[in-house]
Parts: C-alpha cells; sequence; structure tokens
C-alpha cells in the first residue's frame, strides 16, 4: 500500500477496540484523514517493506514497543458541565490530558440554549458556579441563543473535544413562563413542545431535567410525559437528574423509569447514584428495579461518577421556594421566611437537598465567586467555619451564601462506596464525570474520572492496593485493601463503560469502537500505569500514563503533553440518527 504525508502510524500497539467483547490483540494502526484508515494484523500485517515505505513518505510513526501502550477509542463524558469551559478556557486540558473526547453537555435541565435575552441574564446568574459568568469578551453571550446557533459557535470556534448537546427542560419552562411554580396551561405545554421540537431538529441529541433544581422541578408528570414523546418521535433519549438522590430516591428512579415505560422514551439516568445515610447499602435494590424494567421492554442506561462526595452549588440546597426568588437576599433578610429555611434544613428536610437535612460536616465550600473569599471558606466544611467563627452552621451557611452572591460551590461527602462500586458493575452502565472546571477548589472528577476507571476500580482494587486521595496528608501512597474485582471482563470491559457503550446512547456511529473508516478519537495508554492524580487537595492535576490522545485524528495530547491542538466537532442529530460534522 502507498502512505501519504500526514499519515500517523502507531505502531505494534495492544488494540482495545471498545466492544467490551472482543479480546485485546495486538496491531498496528494507521489514521488518514481524520479516520482510522487500516488496521494492520494477521494476514493484513505490516512487514518491513511497508514499513520501510511509510519512513520514507514522512508518516508520523509512534512505537507502541510492542504492546506495552494500548490503544482505545476515545472516553466519553456522559455528564459534562463544559457548556461554556468550551469557549472561554477553549484548550480544555482537564478533559483532554484524560483521554475525554466528546463530551456531553446541556445537563440536569439548565443551560445556555435554547434562550432570550431576559431568561440568559437569569441562567448566568443562577448557575455561574457551574461555569462562571465570563464578561471578556464583551460580547461572549451576544453570539447565540438558539440549539443551533450555540451549536455552530462551537464549531466555528475550533473546540478541543467533540459535543453533543442535551436541551434543558428548565430552559423550555423559562421560555414559556419563567421561574413561576404553577402547572403549564394547555397553550404553554404546546410552546415547550414546539421549542423542544425545533431544538432537536437544530441537532440536540435528547433533552435533560433537573428535577430538583427551579424552575425544573416544577414540572409534573404529564409535563414531562408530553415532552419525552416529542423527544422519542425524534429519536433522542431523556436524561433526567431525577426528583431526589437522597431520602426519596428510590420512588425518584420509579417515577422516571414509569415515564420511560409510558412514552417509550430512551431513559439515561445521569449521576446514577444512592447518597445520604438513608440509602447506604440499597445498590441492590436499584438495580434490580432497573433489570425489572429492561425485562419489560424499557430501554434503560446510565452513568456515574468513580467518586464518593457530589458537587454542586450551595444556593441549589435551598428550598426551591427560596432559590427560585428574584431576590434571594430578601428573603434571607425576612425573619419569618429565614425561619422557614431554617425548620426545613435543620428538621423536615429540603427539596433543594433531596429531602434530606443539611448535613455541616458533609457540605464543604469547593469554590468561591470572590477571590477576597477564598481564605476563609474554601475547603472547609460549614461545620468547621461555624466552629471557627463560634456561632451555629446554619447562620454560617445563610452569610457564605449571602457574601459571595450565592455563587459558591460545595463538596457533598454523602455517597457510599459499596453503592459506587455495585452500580458501576452494571451491563448498562456509562461514565460520567459530571465535572465543574472553573471552581477554585473543583471537585477532582473533572480532571480524574476516566482514568479512575481503569486504574483504580479496573486495576488496583483487582490487585488489592489503593490510593487515598481523601487524605490530603497521604494520596500519594498506596494502601492494602481487600482485592476485589469491579469489571470481570478486565480491561476490554472497563474499556467498554466509556468508549463503545455512551457513543450507542447518543448514537454515533462512526465513534467508540476501533475499526476502519471510524473516526480516529484515540487514546494511547499504559494499561499498567495508566491512573487519577487529581485529588481533593490537589484536583487540578492531569493524569498519568496516558501518552496521546487524538481528535478526529489530530494529536490533542503528544508524547504525555497538551498540543494546544482543537479538533472537535459538534455532533448533532439528524433525522431520528446522529451525524458528525467533521470538515
Amino acid at each position: 500500500m502507498s502512505f501519504l504525508d500526514g499519515d500517523k502510524l502507531f505502531l505494534n500497539a495492544t488494540i482495545v477496540d471498545g466492544s467490551g467483547s472482543t479480546p485485546r490483540y495486538s496491531a498496528s494502526v494507521l489514521v488518514r484523514e481524520g479516520r482510522i484508515h487500516t488496521i494492520f494484523s494477521g494476514r493484513n500485517s505490516l512487514d518491513s517493506s511497508k514499513l520501510d515505505s511509510a519512513r520514507k513518505n514522512g508518516v508520523r510513526i509512534v512505537d507502541c514497543e510492542n504492546g506495552k501502550w494500548a490503544i482505545s477509542p476515545g472516553f466519553i463524558d456522559m455528564h459534562a458541565h463544559s457548556d461554556l469551559s468550551l469557549l472561554h478556557t477553549p484548550t480544555h486540558e482537564a478533559k483532554i490530558t484524560q483521554g475525554c473526547t466528546t463530551e456531553v453537555v446541556g445537563q440536569d435541565g439548565i443551560s445556555y440554549s435554547p434562550v432570550n435575552d431576559e431568561a440568559l441574564a437569569r441562567i448566568r446568574k443562577q448557575i455561574a458556579g457551574w461555569n462562571e459568568n465570563p464578561t471578556d469578551p464583551p460580547d461572549f453571550f451576544d453570539r447565540w441563543r438558539s440549539v443551533k446557533e450555540y451549536l455552530d459557535l462551537l464549531d466555528s470556534a475550533r473546540i478541543a473535544t467533540n459535543a453533543a448537546y442535551l436541551v434543558p427542560q428548565g430552559n423550555l419552562r423559562i421560555l414559556v413562563k419563567g421561574w413561576d411554580s404553577s402547572p403549564c396551561t394547555k397553550e404553554e405545554m404546546e410552546a415547550q413542545k414546539e421549542i423542544l421540537a425545533r431544538s432537536l431538529d437544530e441537532g440536540a441529541v435528547g433533552m435533560s431535567s433537573g428535577l430538583t433544581y427551579v424552575p425544573g422541578m416544577f414540572a409534573d408528570d404529564e409535563e414531562l410525559a408530553q415532552l419525552c414523546r416529542v423527544v422519542k418521535n425524534y429519536g433522542g433519549y431523556y436524561c433526567p437528574h431525577h426528583r431526589s438522590y437522597g431520602k426519596g430516591a428510590m420512588q425518584a428512579y420509579r417515577e422516571m423509569i414509569a415515564l420511560a415505560k409510558e412514552t417509550g422514551v430512551r431513559l439515561h439516568f445521569a449521576h446514577a447514584t444512592l447518597n445520604y445515610s438513608e440509602n447506604a447499602g440499597r445498590a441492590d435494590e436499584l438495580l434490580t428495579m432497573i433489570d425489572d424494567a429492561l425485562a419489560d421492554g424499557v430501554d434503560i442506561t446510565l452513568d456515574t461518577y468513580p467518586y464518593l462526595p457530589g458537587s454542586t452549588t450551595l444556593a441549589s440546597t435551598l428550598p426551591s421556594w427560596a432559590s427560585s426568588a428574584e431576590d434571594k437576599v430578601a428573603v434571607l433578610d425576612d425573619p419569618k421566611q429565614l425561619e422557614r429555611i431554617r425548620h426545613q434544613a435543620l428538621v423536615e428536610g429540603t427539596d433543594g437537598c433531596h429531602g434530606c437535612t443539611l448535613g455541616w460536616d458533609i457540605l464543604e465550600i469547593g469554590g468561591v465567586s470572590d477571590p477576597s473569599l477564598a481564605d476563609k471558606y474554601v475547603g472547609k466544611t460549614i461545620a468547621r467555619i461555624a466552629e471557627e467563627q463560634q456561632r451555629h452552621p446554619f447562620d454560617a451557611y445563610i452569610d457564605i451564601l449571602k457574601e459571595d452572591d450565592f455563587n459558591s460551590t460545595i463538596l457533598s461527602h454523602s455517597g457510599h462506596e459499596g453503592n459506587v462500586r455495585k452500580i458501576m458493575r452494571h451491563a448498562r452502565h456509562t461514565g460520567g464525570s459530571d465535572g465543574i472546571l472553573t471552581s477554585t477548589k473543583p471537585h477532582p472528577r473533572g480532571w480524574g474520572t476516566f482514568p479512575r476507571y481503569l486504574g483504580h476500580y479496573g486495576r488496583d482494587l483487582a490487585q488489592g492496593r489503593v490510593r487515598n486521595i481523601y487524605n490530603p496528608e497521604r494520596n500519594d501512597d498506596f494502601e492494602d485493601t481487600d482485592p476485589e474485582t469491579i469489571f470481570a471482563g478486565g480491561l476490554e470491559e472497563a474499556v467498554a463503560h466509556i468508549t463503545s457503550r455512551p457513543a450507542s446512547v447518543i448514537r454515533a456511529k462512526d465513534r467508540g469502537l476501533i475499526q476502519e473508516g471510524y473516526l480516529a478519537d484515540l487514546v494511547v495508554f499504559d494499561p499498567d500505569n495508566i491512573r487519577d492524580v487529581a485529588t481533593f487537595s490537589k484536583p487540578k492535576q492531569p493524569a498519568s500514563g496516558i501518552r496521546a490522545v487524538l481528535v478526529n485524528g489530530a494529536f490533542a495530547v503528544d508524547e504525555g503533553k497538551p498540543t494546544g491542538a482543537r479538533n472537535g466537532r459538534t455532533i448533532r442529530s439528524k433525522h431520528g440518527g446522529v451525524h458528525s460534522v467533521v470538515e
């Protein structure tokens, strides 16, 4: 065969093809014009004459050292909060350096399109803790309003990873009735459905909900069902952050399964966790519920992050009637309303905290929008802050909200390791970081999710050793533990969770596998040494053991170093399927 200038040849690699069923094998891979052109193995082996020809034609050859280095498809983040990071931090090193080549954004029912001017102004403030609220350049938010305009901008801006978009259900409600908690009228419902259909037609791959966030949580089951029927008609999927991951978690999962069964929509559970003391040891109950639904013909998938703490905004833990107020300061300054919040936070439980009362020792401030507050609050639990200030934790909580203009982010140390391990084993499981990248002290999942699946859960636990990333003093040392195999199918199965399985959910038919003709989203890594380096004390650290990352055939990481290349493209739905826009 002939080789061309610009070809890339990965020589003598171990191929983990992403299917989960094909055993790893030895081969060389030729990348040409953004795609996997040829896989040299078996009868079509790369003999010395072909290799000499490649060298003479200036082909870039990466020697994978007789299988030391593995090649897999690029990792797909099924739950990303990179909606603005893709634009304001375009090299996107947090994701690229961990092998992530595709992200699904528009999560948790609220994002930046579709919008109008009034809606965008308030959304920017509401989720500034997730994405910041950039003002440089001054026209940053003037460049789009519709889903099509947003996706077109991502393409023209040349993003680092590929991106697919979910229509946020909260945005639909905002555009039709603002932050009003009342049920939709027939006319309002038709207007929501029209906006949703247009957004799906413009390329969104499905719809997300944030049913513990305002105003998405105000939608009743019938409202959600009508929207889900539209999503089904477009071949998309529904991705709910459902109504509770705490006290009412099981009922919340049942509600979503019933919704999918009624409407026929494909259901994908966002960050499928079971948190708080109410749910310790209940993973089997959830998985049985999912398996029973699958047996009944409901199409269900799910994603998780491989950590115990969650991450969100501190303001979201308020009762919804308070967090949805246009003037939240006035609510907190009103003694009667403040006392009502106090009762819900300490005695009754709040819908913003999944029906649970607030646990001051598990809520850690992860980031602040006002830099002057960082030393005072970041990295400390509210219990510790209150102790330092010699006051009640509730009073400290309220002051932090007001001082940081309701933009502080938190780590919520509410997870259970047994639940995490059992859920990630499931046959319909995929990986999602849920990473907030812009916080002062973000959750390490923004930098370490995918290497943690392969390293910590896929390899180290089976060998009876762990790194304690929760201990700020000793997070680089390995400790002995009881060996446990998480992925019975080994590396092949672990890779499938984060490549072909998510690709099938978003219906990206030319990604997620090592096959000739597929787009060359690839990760070159050392299976014996890939691991997450990001910890809770030092969260912004790239993974180790990753040698190269290619996005649509271009090196985003080369010999372990980010290149700054921005070769990502949007992945858009079209007539019930998905096509990739690659120039």
